[in-house]
């Protein structure tokens, strides 16, 4: 399989970008909250102010001519002594300072009728917030500009901004938290189809080329279309290839034997012995070429049969019958005897028959091909836990060859180099044998010299 190359997340890509939004939010949160409440408590401290002022400014009287007045103490106490802050008054009558601090400053501008006028500035060494309210008082026959200055330090307010700026933080924090995890959770709701789309192609065996027919979300319909047509496409390819390797496995095959046929013919009419010599060479020749073409098309045959395996229940008695009836004629030219023994109780394996039939014929022509002449060929049907079907002949064996590499394409032992062959036989048996879930045992004869190759199948 080749590998992929990823170009990124999608899933991360949407929890960082949610991230992100989230964290802007939660950055104009908190900026909303702290404008918000400091605009309240300063709008708080303004009003405390300008009733302080009203209240002072309407305890001034005339008496006698005079302009006096009785300080009024809830209009001071109602300002409070919050974080030690300090309040300062003045009293102005037609601009001259009847009570309370000379050096106070009047907020620049003046009051319209009942509206306070409010300024903030620095005064001994703090900063102050101040409201200016004035007033006319009739004295006698005159009428008196009263103004009326309050000013408060503004700790208390620092303390109040410190805490609600505290408490924005931890709101903005809670809330970037939560709805950072709601941004999680909400892409994985929403990668959720995808995961199991791609997981229902997953747990698809090798030949399961069925259309995807799942509930799919809108946006991953022109995907799935795209991979139900691409795999429609795909099981026709296989199929015209199989039909195919099967055609031209009897387009070459016919021809091969007939060219062998008449080549025969030839060599018995033949008397000049050069003659003979050349047409045995063509015979030889003929043979292997017989055989590769026919057994390179087997192996085709087998790889994509394997990746769509037609199974069904396999009597593994009958199919061994049948193959060596079919190879009996070929083993009697060598005067090579075939002795078959299977038990009384029927066995079966779940697979392809086909398959099957042509793994275990390779193993057995391989036997017939490398035994030599009035010998014999053991095979055996042994059941237990799996199903073991195991050809030893007397032959020659794999000589110095490495066991574990026989099942290789085109692999041969050392010493058959003189017999004709592709080293394609034992690499069919073992595919087919690794389709169905079982494996390919070689090894030596243990009674003498031969080969003892094994076929062992799951039971069904």
């Amino acid at each position: 399989m080749s590998a992929l190359n990823p170009s990124g997340s999608i899933r991360r890509r949407l929890v960082v970008q949610l991230a992100l939004i989230t964290a802007l939010l939660s950055v104009a949160f908190f900026l909303a909250i702290r404008v918000v409440a400091e605009r309240a408590a300063t709008d708080t401290q303004d009003d405390i102010l300008a009733a302080s002022a009203t209240s002072i400014a309407q305890a001034v009287y005339s008496d006698r001519g005079d302009v006096r007045l009785e300080l009024p103490y809830y209009a001071i106490s109602m300002l409070g002594t919050i974080s030690e802050d300090r309040v300062f008054y003045r009293i102005l009558v037609d601009g001259q300072t009847l009570t309370g601090y000379d050096d106070l400053p009047l907020p620049s501008g003046r009051s319209q009728g009942r509206d306070p006028v409010f300024v903030t500035a620095p005064y001994r060494d703090d900063n102050l917030r101040s409201v200016l309210v004035s007033r006319t008082l009739s004295v006698g026959d005159q009428a008196r500009h009263v103004q009326v200055v309050v000013g408060q330090t503004r700790r208390g307010l620092a303390a109040i901004s410190s805490k609600i700026t505290t408490t924005a933080v931890g709101i903005g924090a809670a809330f970037f938290l939560v709805a950072t995890a709601l941004s999680v959770f909400a892409v994985q709701n929403a990668m959720s189809p995808l995961d199991r789309l791609a997981q229902s192609v997953a747990r698809r065996g090798p030949n399961d080329l069925r259309p995807v027919t799942a509930a799919t979300p809108a946006e991953l319909v022109p995907l799935v279309g795209g991979l139900n047509s691409f795999m429609q496409r795909l099981k026709s390819a296989l199929n015209r290839s199989e039909d195919l390797i099967a055609e031209a496995a009897h387009r070459v095959r016919t021809p091969l034997a007939t060219v062998r046929t008449q080549a025969e013919v030839i060599y018995r009419q033949m008397e000049r012995p050069e003659n003979k010599k050349a047409l045995r060479e063509m015979i030889r020749a003929v043979d292997e070429s017989s055989r590769s073409a026919g057994q390179l098309l087997d192996h085709a045959m087998v790889t994509f049969r394997s990746d769509q395996l037609e199974t069904q229940q396999v009597a593994v008695s009958d199919l061994l019958h049948d193959v060596v009836d079919r190879l009996s004629s070929t083993a009697e030219l060598k005067d090579i005897q075939v002795r078959l023994y299977v038990p009384d109780t029927p066995t079966y394996v779940h697979g392809d028959a086909i398959l099957l039939q042509n793994a275990v014929r390779n193993v057995m022509d391989n036997a017939i091909k490398y035994s030599p002449p009035d010998t014999e060929i053991t095979v055996r049907l042994h059941v237990d836990t799996m199903c073991r079907i195991s050809f030893i002949d007397q032959g020659r064996g794999f000589g110095q060859a490495d066991l574990a590499k026989l099942t290789k394409r085109f692999s041969r032992g050392s010493n058959v180099d003189d017999v004709v062959g592709s080293g394609l036989g034992l690499t069919i048996a073992d595919d087919v044998a690794r389709a169905h879930g079982g494996r390919l045992e070689i090894s030596s004869n243990a009674k003498g010299s031969g080969a003892c190759v094994t076929l062992v199948l799951p039971l069904s």
